[in-house]
């Protein structure tokens, strides 16, 4: 199976919007996505009482994808890193329960297999996934090059060289960084500027911008549109889900 493992300079840059986005594309394309997120924690309430995870629900609603159990096996209350949101319910978050989860996609889940899966990760790259193991480790154990989101704003370039290094040095494959304008901020000096800045280190890596509050989900990079192919980024970094 083919697939994007998607992940961050941080917490709260972008993550569930981009591989929102890159699935709406795919759908938009004729293309069949699948989406997983190995845990989620920071549960909102309905006023129904009834909690919901407001990453998967985005997800789900993106990929059309009805049964929530394929794309997070594990949800957490508070909202904390996994392990520790995990400890404060007397329970840990499962290695396993990862690995099957990711099986089930390429197993009995649905037919025909999607055409592309879609990982998001949890936090930053070096955020604890279990007690044992970062989200670094699960990008390795899959194989997917790495989208890296960061966000567009004063402090992304020190982040963004931080995450890239992190990356490198565990030998990972990295498809391409895009920059998300979250806060409204690209009109900002820092905002203005992050694009450039980031394409003199790593160079067409730069895939582009995300718009604030953006509907499409094309990339941009201040004066052009640019419609990204995720299935060619994917390349030929195909993994045996098992």
């Amino acid at each position: 199976m083919r697939g994007l493992f998607i992940t961050g300079t941080d917490t709260d840059v972008g993550k569930t919007w981009g591989t929102a986005a890159i699935a709406r594309q795919l759908r938009s394309d004729g293309l069949r996505p699948a989406v997983f997120k190995p845990a989620c924690s920071g549960a909102e309430r309905h006023v129904t009482g009834e909690l919901f995870w407001h990453d998967v629900e985005t997800l789900a609603e993106a990929a059309a994808i009805s049964d929530r159990s394929l794309i997070c096996p594990q949800t957490f209350e508070a909202p904390l890193a996994p392990p520790a949101a995990a400890r404060r319910e007397g329970r840990s978050v499962s290695w396993q329960k990862i690995l099957d989860g990711l099986s089930r996609w390429a197993d009995e889940a649905e037919s025909p297999a999607p055409d592309l899966l879609l990982v998001e990760g949890v936090g930053g790259l070096l955020c604890p996934l279990t007690d044992e193991c970062s989200v670094a480790d699960l990008a390795a154990t899959i194989g997917f090059p790495l989208v890296i989101v960061a966000r567009l704003g004063l402090g992304t370039i020190n982040h963004t060289l931080l995450t890239m290094e992190a990356a490198r040095s565990r030998g990972l494959k990295i498809a391409g960084i895009i920059l998300n304008d979250g806060q409204n901020l690209a009109e900002t000096e820092a905002g203005k500027s992050n694009h450039d800045e980031l394409s003199r280190f790593f160079g067409e890596l730069v895939l582009g911008v995300f718009p604030f509050q953006g509907e499409t989900v094309c990339l941009r990079d201040g004066k052009t549109s640019a419609r990204i192919n995720w299935l060619e980024l994917a390349g030929s970094a195909a993994c045996e889900l098992g």
